[in-house]
């Protein structure tokens, strides 16, 4: 599982998280707003792309850019049915982020009380910045920043139980039993990040979907077990 989906989403784009250095964390708050839509990973990573091929990856320069710019930017990777809202949003973000932080994530951080205020900080920066937005973008920072703990999605909640691997629907509680869960099952080369991810990805791409005949992990699946002897 973590071979195949696993990979964080930081190093596909290649965004240096771990730097920091608050040029990369914006991107990489960037990404996670076009990846926190109902869109397709691919359409998301696409647009993505092309913000970077513009030089399009600063709060200035996406205020520079203007509303039919991200536009323009959004449709060209295919984000078409949420381009206006989109565009909207981060330039709300930028216009935030400039105005209280000085553009700073870092300074966002440091202001923080706690996780739970990290998280309302981050939502607080634009409308439509909710709670899986957030979670994707502060899964990456576990390692980076001291306060980004964020809890489990409603996607990863539905693969990590179909597995079996937590029994708790609570957020904060399925975290943690997620982490007593890897902390016990180490693979080395891999760490509760690509753990996470891949979780994600398998409540995205298979669970949300009901492609139970065509997981890999079907075998381990305990939904699909149920549906298999209610079958027989």
């Amino acid at each position: 599982m973590l071979e195949k989906l696993g990979e964080r989403y930081t190093k596909m784009l290649e965004i240096d998280v771990d730097s920091g250095k608050d040029e990369e964390l914006f991107k990489w708050l960037l990404a996670s707003i076009l990846y926190g839509s109902f869109l397709p990973e691919k359409i998301a990573t696409r647009t993505y792309l092309e913000f970077r091929k513009r030089g399009v990856l600063t709060p200035q320069a996406i205020l520079n850019a203007g509303w039919e710019g991200l536009v323009e930017i959004l449709d060209s990777g295919g984000y078409v049915r949420l381009d206006f809202k989109t565009a909207y949003k981060l330039s709300e973000v930028s216009k935030n982020l400039i105005k209280w932080y000085d553009g700073s994530l870092n300074k966002l951080h440091e202001k923080a009380q706690d996780s739970l205020d990290l998280e309302n900080r981050i939502k607080a920066l634009g409308k439509g910045v909710g709670h899986v937005t957030t979670c994707i973008f502060l899964r990456e920072l576990r390692e980076v920043w001291p306060k980004a703990d964020p809890s489990l999605t409603k996607l990863e909640i539905l693969a990590a139980s179909n597995l079996g691997l937590i029994s708790s629907k609570d957020p904060r509680q399925a975290v943690q039993e997620l982490r007593n869960f890897w902390e016990r099952n180490k693979v080395p080369g891999f760490n509760f990040i690509s753990f996470e991810t891949a979780i994600l990805r398998l409540g995205k791409d298979y669970c949300k979907k009901s492609l139970c005949k065509n997981c890999f992990l079907s075998q381990y699946c305990v939904t699909s077990r149920q549906q298999y002897f209610h079958k027989k």
